[in-house]
């Protein structure tokens, strides 16, 4: 089975076996509260019908009255700054629920705006983000470099860490200010602040529907917009360095098995162009022992100058190299490349065989009369 179809496999199952334990978990913790919840307000309910002499009827009508007038509670919601609130929760997808269009011209230029709106503004978080990444990790370098750091190079972990400790930082701040602006506890507005940032948007605490603060409260309008969208690029960022990461796993697999296969269909052709081009068995064992005698010649050179000849191994396969090669006949052609003038070791070395040419390559014999070792290539 293919890499990429295991690992989707497994993400599938993660992913199922997460939300078990995730349903569980809340099962557990949220379940009692909610019946006990449910059976005040019910014995409240009877309550007030009973003091205030309400049929069923007209509490309903009382309800219905009382949950159209919640969003009103904060003042008028469709003046530019509650627009302007409006749209960041639309594009961003954080969709807190508090106010929502009552029209029918506006419900349907709410599907048009966020259908443009929200891929726009996820690859420009995303692009934005790895401007961040990539700033940080330049940055990061010349403080190494600064600090005389013998390696300067910035890894993986460290780039993980800082955008880690950047999320954290981002949510304290705005945990303490909005706080103070809506007289929340600091868990409550660190709750509120992850939900957001998230995207999640529950809108069980949505900031700026206090005392009309919309209208009054332009300093602190302006801090919540800049907030949010700050917050998201940083969030972003850190999601754009690890998350992605694995998205794009599939693509690269992808790709080098593309690579691969034009590599074994280009080493084929090749088998069969030097089997049809020879006279028979001899022809072919010819043709054959010149490709394995110049893979010979680069395998007498010294490992240190083996760069040299990456280019042209490049697309070398191991099925040009015949197998069948008796071990006189590849003791023969390796002494002969030695032997040839203008082959010897720059480097003054002892001649060696290199065991392995390449990954791609089958073990080549090593000459005999020669010092055997083990290079990496």
């Amino acid at each position: 089975m293919k890499r990429q179809n295991v690992r989707t496999l497994a993400l599938i199952m993660g992913t199922f076996t997460y939300l078990l334990a995730g349903a569980a978990v809340f099962d557990a913790l949220e379940s009692e509260q909610e019946t006990a919840e449910r059976r005040r307000l019910e014995a409240k309910r009877l309550e007030l019908r009973a003091r205030y002499n309400l049929s069923a009827q007209g509490y309903r009508e009382l309800e219905r009255v009382v949950l159209k007038l919640k969003p009103h509670k904060a003042g008028v919601q469709w003046k530019f700054a509650g627009s302007f609130y409006f749209a960041i929760t639309v594009i961003t997808t954080i969709g807190y629920g508090h106010a929502a269009p009552s029209t029918d011209g506006g419900k349907v230029f709410c599907m048009v705006y966020a259908l443009l709106g929200i891929p726009l503004t996820l690859v420009m978080f995303q692009s934005l983000g790895e401007r961040i990444n990539t700033c940080v990790r330049c940055l990061l370098r010349r403080l190494k470099q600064g600090l005389g750091m013998r390696r300067p190079d910035v890894s993986m972990a460290n780039m993980v860490t800082i955008g880690f400790l950047s999320c954290i930082g981002t949510l304290c701040v705005g945990a303490a200010a909005f706080s103070h602006y809506e007289h929340w506890s600091f868990f409550h507005a660190y709750y509120y602040c992850f939900i957001t940032l998230t995207t999640i948007g529950f809108g069980d605490y949505v900031a700026l529907q206090k005392d009309e603060a919309l209208q009054t409260k332009p300093q602190y309008v302006a801090f919540s917009f800049v907030y949010i969208l700050t917050g998201l690029t940083v969030i972003g960022a850190f999601l754009n360095l690890v998350v992605l990461r694995f998205m794009t796993m599939n693509a690269e697999d992808e790709k080098r098995d593309a690579e691969q296969r034009a590599l074994l269909a280009r080493g084929a052709t090749a088998v069969t162009e030097v089997g049809d081009g020879g006279a028979g068995s001899g022809g072919a064992a010819g043709g054959f022992r010149n490709v394995y005698a110049e893979v010979l010649h680069f395998q007498s050179m010294c490992s240190c100058l083996w760069y040299k000849s990456r280019e042209k191994l490049q697309y070398s396969i191991p099925m040009i190299i015949p197998r069948e090669l008796s071990s006189a006949e590849a003791g023969g052609e390796a002494a002969r490349a030695a032997g040839a003038p203008g082959r010897r070791c720059l480097c003054a070395a002892p001649r060696s065989a290199l065991s392995s040419v390449s990954s791609g390559l089958h073990s080549l014999a090593a000459a005999q009369g020669l010092g055997k070792r083990r290079s990496s290539v």
